[in-house]
């Protein structure tokens, strides 16, 4: 699922929303330290950074030169003409640009740049319904339907999907709630900034000028209850009437954004799948459907992510991915603003890994998985390739042994190991090393590897423009990026040798229990994790790998 990220002010009663959380008295676009602050060496600024360009000397300097690595953004979409990332866009060297014609036979005509999963000859799904709507929708009649006797027969029959059934139905009576409550609550906040623009009456936003104002109707109680709340934070404290004005009606599109698209998303009897993209949905062998829309209708996410991984300066903007002298990003379009669907998870893993990815980057996630199984065949069909696949963790700040995100690689929370080794999870870091763990970042560790920067994160947006974003949905990238690099200069090294320099490299700390958050304990350093493959894996001659060799003997031995 698309997550927004909302961090910042809150009310009495209710929540204010804030997207781009800055250092106080300075204007983000304009600080050129925080828009690049997640490629930081720590060693010299004690900033938890990953620490870019080191790695790149160090590569270098052992002679090694790199080849170019595949990216699978599975994601909302990319705009792939975005003068940030143009020239690190993949091209499909076998397909004909626009001549109708699947030229390289593999099922998917003038697929240039990627494919898109959730459009089809209708055009392309931006909305959809979160995963537990469908799983109410589609259960509510078979365990709770007129007929008691055969409800009872058939949550006996299918216990699984019953217990799916059932934690679906609690989690979506208590989000549909929480979305329309959402709604309401910052409908009535954007139509009271009229009423604190008067009330203001050009004096600045200060606890002092807030305190001067007297409310003589309802209306103007509310609006002031806002001004005495909002007045307290850095984020409003001292600016003009104007400047107010602004930043209130800018934050308060964000969140109605946010809350409207939900009045679909939980509604049961929404459904655009047939509609727009034409497939037989229930079919999961199906695969060859949808279309080449890399951008499709919303692809802010998505755009973002693909800039974390393989960003080039542009003009005056110093942004950059952490891959962009190694890395190509294919959009394979997957993620509506909703749930995603396992069905297009599983084509969109597969699709990756035919046409050339070695690293898949899926900041996405959900409560519930219908389609599980489909979505671990894939994943076992990306390891068989050695396709190296990274996730975020996730972002409602919850331990994942308890509240499981899917898609994951642990079968059962009880087992000790994945099922899979090609798997990196990653959680978010900040960079304020009293508060490391990013406030909303999920957490375990054992089921999460690693941790990365994911709070204020500067990158590439639609209209050819730039933001800051924040969420695991940010730090995944980071880690998908380091993973390009160390692929880029020792190709030979397998997934699992990758996440074992990215954890057993990571940069420790100890602050507020750290430690306990992921196996890693600490943020990744990407100079580190190349000095350990390195040494562990690579000769830097033939590009073998060592240690793999030495394992095979021993396991002959044994």
């Amino acid at each position: 699922m698309k997550k927004v990220l909302l961090a910042a002010v809150f009310l009495v009663g209710f929540g204010f929303s804030y997207a781009q959380e800055s250092k106080a008295g300075v204007d983000p676009k304009e600080d050129k330290d925080l828009m690049t602050w997640y490629h930081k060496d720590f060693a010299t600024t004690k900033v938890y950074g990953i620490n870019t360009e080191n790695a790149y000397k160090f590569l270098e300097s052992k002679g090694l030169k790199p080849k170019t690595v595949l990216v699978g953004v599975l994601d909302s979409g990319v705009q792939v003409d975005h003068p940030g990332l143009m020239k690190n866009i993949w091209t499909n060297p076998n397909e004909v640009p626009g001549n109708g014609k699947d030229d390289d036979g593999n099922g998917f005509i003038d697929d240039i740049h990627g494919w898109n999963f959730i459009g089809g000859k209708n055009g392309d799904i931006g909305i959809d319904n979160m995963e537990v709507t469908r799983v109410v929708a589609k259960y509510k009649p078979i365990f709770e339907g007129d007929d008691s006797t055969k409800n009872k027969a058939n949550q006996a029959k299918m216990p699984e999907e019953f217990a799916m059934y059932m934690k679906s139905k609690e989690l979506f009576t208590k989000k549909s709630v929480e979305a329309r409550q959402g709604f309401q609550t910052y409908t009535m906040i954007n139509d009271a900034i009229p009423n604190m623009v008067k009330l203001l009456n050009g004096k600045s936003v200060t606890p002092e000028n807030i305190a001067s104002i007297k409310a003589t109707d309802q209306k103007d109680a509310f609006a002031l209850n806002v001004l005495t709340q909002v007045s307290q934070s850095p984020d409003f404290k001292g600016k003009s009437s104007a400047e107010f004005e602004k930043s209130i009606k800018d934050q308060m599109k964000e969140a109605l954004d946010y809350f409207e698209p939900q009045s679909k998303q939980y509604d049961l009897s929404y459904d655009p799948r047939k509609e727009i993209v034409g497939d037989n949905y229930d079919d999961y062998s199906e695969k060859n459907y949808g279309n080449n829309h890399y951008e499709g209708t919303d692809a802010e996410h998505g755009t973002h992510v693909a800039g974390i991984i393989a960003g080039l300066p542009n003009g005056k903007e110093v942004q950059y991915g952490v891959a962009s002298k190694v890395a190509k990003i294919m959009s394979v379009r997957t993620v509506p603003n909703g749930d995603e669907r396992d069905k297009d998870v599983a084509n969109a893993i597969k699709y990756a890994v035919d046409n050339g990815a070695k690293v898949l980057n899926m900041s996405f996630g959900k409560p519930v998985s219908p389609g599980k199984n489909v979505v671990w065949d894939a994943f076992k069909y990306a390891q068989d390739k050695g396709v190296l696949l990274v996730k975020a963790a996730g972002n409602e700040n919850e331990d994942v042994a308890e509240h499981l995100a899917y898609p994951t690689n642990f079968k059962n929370v009880t087992d000790e190991k994945p099922f899979v080794n090609n798997v990196l999870v990653v959680g978010a870091s900040t960079n304020k090393n009293d508060a490391l763990r990013a406030s909303f970042s999920n957490f375990n560790k054992k089921m999460v590897n690693v941790f990365a920067p994911g709070e204020e994160i500067y990158s590439t947006v639609p209209h050819n423009e730039y933001k800051y974003l924040q969420g695991t949905s940010m730090a995944s990238p980071v880690v998908a990026g380091a993973a390009a690099v160390l692929l880029a200069y020792m190709p030979t090294l397998t997934p699992a040798q990758v996440i074992e320099s990215l954890v057993k490299s990571s940069n420790p700390s100890t602050a507020n229990q750290f430690g306990d958050f992921s196996q890693a304990g600490g943020i990744i350093d990407l100079k580190k994790a190349a000095e350990y493959a390195y040494t562990n894996f690579y000769n830097g001659k033939s590009g073998s790998v060592k240690k793999a060799e030495k394992s095979v003997k021993k396991t002959v031995k044994k």
